[in-house]
C-alpha cells in the first residue's frame, strides 16, 4: 500500500486533461493526495475526481487558488467561501476527503499517522520585511507581476483574503492542537508553508500570492513528518529540520514531458 501525491493538474489544458483521463488503473489499494489547482471551474474538479477516484482506494483533496476562481459576474453569495463549500460537497459525493472532514488515519504499515489536508490561503506576508502590506501588490507590479487572484479569487464573506486566511489558519491550528501528540502528520496544503520555499527565480515578487507567515513554523510546532504542496510549478524535494517538504506539481503543458504519462509525476510519499 502506497501514498502518492500530485498537484496543479490544470485540466483546462487539453494535454493535461488527456493525461489525467489516461492514468492507468494500476494503483489498486493505494491512496492519492491531490493538492489543489485541478483547474478553474467546478467541472474541472469533477473531471479529475471522476477520473481518479475509481483508481485509488482513497483520494484526499485540498483547494488551490485556481479551484476557487469565480467570474466577477457571479453574485457574492456564489463566490468566496460559498464556492469553496460547493467544491467540498462535490468531493464528498466521490468519497474524497477534504479539509472540512475528519483527518483520515493512514492504514498502512508504520507508526500512527494522520493525513491532514489544510486550506490556509495567502495574506501577502511572503514579502520583504521592508515592504508594507498595503504596498505589496504595487511592489509586485513594479516588476511586471500581478496575480489573476486579484480579480478572480473573491474572499466573501470576508473583507479581504488576509482576513479569510487568518480565519482558516486559526481554525486549522485548533484542529492540529487537538490531534494526539504521538501521531505523525502528513500535512497537505496547496501553498508552501514556509517563505523560504516560495522562491520563483523568474518571477520572484509573485511570492506574495504564495502563502502566509502564519504557517512558517508549523513544521516545528507540530509533529509533521512531511508537508505536501504545489502552486509553484517547481517540482522539488527538500528536508528542513528533519521534515520533508515535497512540491508535487504537474503544471502547465510546457512544464512536463508529455511523452511520459501522469503516473511518472506522481510523488511517492509513503
Amino acid at each position: 500500500m502506497k501514498l502518492w501525491a500530485i498537484s496543479d493538474l490544470h485540466v483546462g489544458y487539453e494535454e493535461n486533461r488527456r493525461a489525467v483521463e489516461a492514468l492507468p488503473a494500476i494503483f489498486d489499494g493505494d491512496w492519492l493526495i491531490v493538492a489543489g489547482d485541478t483547474g478553474e471551474t467546478p467541472a474541472h474538479l469533477d473531471l479529475v475526481l471522476r477520473s481518479l477516484a475509481p483508481k485509488f482506494a482513497q483520494v484526499i483533496w485540498t483547494p488551490g487558488n485556481h479551484d476557487l476562481w469565480t467570474p466577477k459576474t457571479l453574485p457574492p453569495a456564489q463566490r468566496g467561501a460559498a464556492n469553496y463549500e460547493r467544491l467540498v460537497a462535490r468531493c464528498r459525493r466521490y468519497g474524497v476527503f477534504t479539509p472540512e472532514d475528519p483527518y483520515p488515519q493512514w492504514p498502512g504499515d508504520g507508526p500512527l499517522r494522520a493525513i491532514v489536508p489544510t486550506f490556509t490561503l495567502f495574506d501577502y506576508s511572503f514579502r520583504p520585511d521592508n515592504i508594507a502590506r498595503e504596498d505589496a501588490v504595487a511592489w509586485a507590479a513594479d516588476s511586471g507581476v500581478r496575480s489573476a487572484d486579484e480579480d478572480l479569487l473573491a474572499p466573501a464573506p470576508y473583507a479581504t483574503c488576509d482576513a479569510w486566511c487568518a480565519a482558516r489558519v486559526a481554525a486549522t491550528e485548533t484542529r492540529l492542537n487537538a490531534l494526539p501528540s504521538d501521531a505523525k502528520l502528513i500535512i497537505v496544503n496547496h501553498f508552501p508553508l514556509r517563505r523560504d520555499l516560495a522562491v520563483l527565480p523568474r518571477i520572484p515578487r509573485f511570492s506574495i500570492w504564495c502563502g502566509t507567515m502564519k504557517t512558517n513554523e508549523w513544521h516545528r510546532r507540530y509533529n509533521i513528518e512531511a508537508a505536501i504542496y504545489g502552486h509553484l510549478h517547481l517540482r522539488s524535494s527538500r528536508e528542513i529540520d528533519g521534515v520533508k517538504f515535497e512540491e508535487v506539481s504537474l503544471g502547465y503543458p510546457k512544464q512536463w514531458n508529455q511523452s511520459r504519462g501522469l503516473e511518472h509525476y506522481l510523488r511517492r510519499i509513503l
